[in-house]
């Protein structure tokens, strides 16, 4: 007894809650880190190599062949770029606020200048370090939502190997910085929660810190507004529940007026970019991936597609593995451990919304998560903008499920007996950890959550087909698709065979013959032979190409790259 009293002690102390999290953040940063640059850029890390940069998409040639060379020329580093370049480039040809491109810009300083492209590690190291940041920022905000250092740091353990988070920290991308300021969000939100239901006025503090925050999560992503959109909700609750008990209408509260000025000052932030997004011209032909509509069959996908992502937060087992066998047995195992799970974590949170301590707090982060997918669902069935395919935008509630799994996985840590084949709620908790970690390796291993854009896949292919120089060809209406060749063009260099090969980017505004036009100018052009591979072309095949001799051989299949390919004689 007296040995188990001093371990209870120990663990109590402050410098072993430290180290402990000191364990999670170290496993987190070798996970983050491995095989950071393995999986090729895809477009949109590309627009966040060339904006970072200071540089432009628009001087890449349209409607003419062109080297390789000259489509990746926005890549190479510019010394003489300023952060007024970077905002001036991206609030021109893109649609994201520019917080995040301008620390990026800054960030790439540190590495030294060389000569040839920029440095993908240099791109992916910073959003992979915000990633490992999130890990004591879960610690704290699990510490302060349940006044538990237990929750905090089983909160910062799932945090570390999560699949979903690992696969946001190797993207170059902006989505890690979000999931901080979300944090911090919940936080600020959190405290203002506390001092309504105790009847205490807001801080100034406070006031400042959650406006301040809010409005650098909305310069960061604007899909921020949907966290806000869920906190909103939560606090209309809130109100609606202090009616029911006072009989009186708290909007009217002094209490209430100090969360009107926050709101207002957050809707100023959100306000300022909304100009310069109205007058983007790039910014539909950007988004039209999330703009559906459904028939039949179509009506169902986003919920298996919210599903999936949901799942991800916690398991994701080699599925995408190229051996059937392993997909198949990968699928099992998830489906046996979360039926296994599910009950468990359940259970827990339903312990929490039952203790007078807890059982407020369990409330709110829980209105947080389904607030967050209710405006996710609306939005897509209702203004058909599909949220859910994009797995990435559920950072906007992430940080909430992390925080109530740990809360469950600390009521589990607690009971010796779960009632679930004799598996002790210790070892319930180690095997969804190890769950976790085995589902992060899967993501750094290019098994789960591997790019929908496959370069390294189709570059082999055209070698292998096309000893004689190459033109390949798509259809162009924004930086996506530059961002497409890019991808190609990155893999030709990388291989050392981009010397026979150009590039045609066919413009198309709205008359898909425009880039027919283009393509068949070309083709009059090149001197023969040459192979045309025609790549994501979604315009008629000119009159030029039908000649060509169309190959009818069985080739792979690419993510991300539909082609043809013709022999021109």
């Amino acid at each position: 007894m007296y040995l188990y009293k001093n371990w209870r002690s120990t663990v109590s102390t402050s410098w072993f809650q430290f180290v402990l999290l000191l364990v999670w953040l170290i496993i987190g940063i070798g996970l983050r880190f491995t095989n950071l640059t393995a999986k090729p850029p895809w477009t949109d890390e590309f627009a966040t190599l060339v904006f970072s940069l200071g540089n432009s998409f628009l001087p890449v040639p349209l409607d003419q062949a062109i080297a390789p060379d000259i489509l990746l020329q926005p890549l190479q580093i510019n010394p003489a770029a300023s952060i007024g370049d970077v905002i001036h480039n991206l609030l021109i040809e893109d649609h994201h606020p520019p917080f995040y491109f301008v620390l990026v810009h800054l960030w790439m300083r540190l590495f030294p200048n060389q000569e040839g492209l920029v440095s993908l590690f240099a791109a992916r190291s910073f959003p992979t370090l915000l990633s490992a940041l999130s890990i004591p920022c879960a610690y704290l905000l699990g510490k302060l939502a349940f006044r538990s250092p237990l929750v905090g740091q089983l909160s910062a353990a799932m945090m570390a190997v999560s699949p979903y988070n690992i696969f946001l920290a190797q993207e170059a991308r902006h989505y890690s910085l979000a999931v901080i300021w979300v944090m911090a969000s919940l936080t600020c939100f959190i405290i203002a929660i506390r001092h309504l239901q105790n009847r205490i006025l807001l801080p100034l503090w406070l006031i400042i810190a959650w406006v301040g925050v809010n409005a650098l999560g909305i310069a960061t992503h604007y899909f921020f507004v949907l966290t806000l959109g869920a906190e909103a909700l939560v606090l209309i609750f809130v109100a609606w529940q202090q009616y029911t008990h006072a009989k009186s209408l708290p909007f009217l509260s002094p209490l209430w007026w100090r969360i009107y000025f926050i709101a207002a000052g957050t809707a100023v932030a959100g306000v300022v970019w909304l100009p310069g997004l109205l007058q983007n011209r790039y910014s539909s032909s950007m988004t039209e991936w999330i703009k559906t509509e459904r028939v039949g069959l179509d009506w169902v996908n986003p919920i298996f597609q919210a599903l999936a992502a949901w799942v991800t937060m916690i398991s994701l087992l080699p599925v995408e593995a190229p051996q059937l066998t392993v997909v198949i047995a990968s699928g099992l195992v998830m489906l046996i451990f979360f039926i296994w799970a599910t009950p468990i974590l359940v259970r827990g949170l339903k312990v929490q919304l039952q203790q007078p301590e807890t059982g407020s707090i369990t409330q709110v982060l829980s209105g947080v998560v389904l607030g967050a997918i209710a405006l996710f669902f609306f939005f897509t069935y209702f203004l058909g903008i599909d949220l859910t395919r994009g797995a990435r935008y559920s950072f906007v509630y992430f940080p909430a499920v992390i925080i109530l799994l740990g809360a469950s996985l600390a009521v589990c840590y607690q009971n010796p007996d779960i009632g679930k084949w004799g598996i002790t709620g210790k070892k319930a908790v180690c095997l969804i950890w190890l769950m976790g970690l085995i589902s992060a390796i899967t993501v750094t291993s290019n098994l789960g959550y591997r790019k929908y854009y496959r370069p390294d896949l189709l570059v082999p292919v055209i070698e292998q087909n096309s000893p004689i120089p190459v033109l390949i060809a798509t259809t162009h209406k924004s930086l996506v698709q530059i961002g497409e060749m890019m991808g190609i063009a990155w893999e030709l260099k990388l291989s050392g065979s981009q010397a026979n090969t150009q590039f045609l980017l066919a413009h198309q505004e709205k008359d898909p013959n425009t880039s027919t036009t283009a393509l068949n100018n070309s083709l009059k052009a090149l001197p023969r032979p040459f192979d045309l591979w025609l790549v994501n072309f979604h315009a008629p095949i000119p009159e030029t190409a039908k000649k060509c001799v169309s190959d009818t051989q069985a080739l792979p299949a690419v993510n991300g790259y539909e082609y043809k390919f013709y022999h021109c004689h």
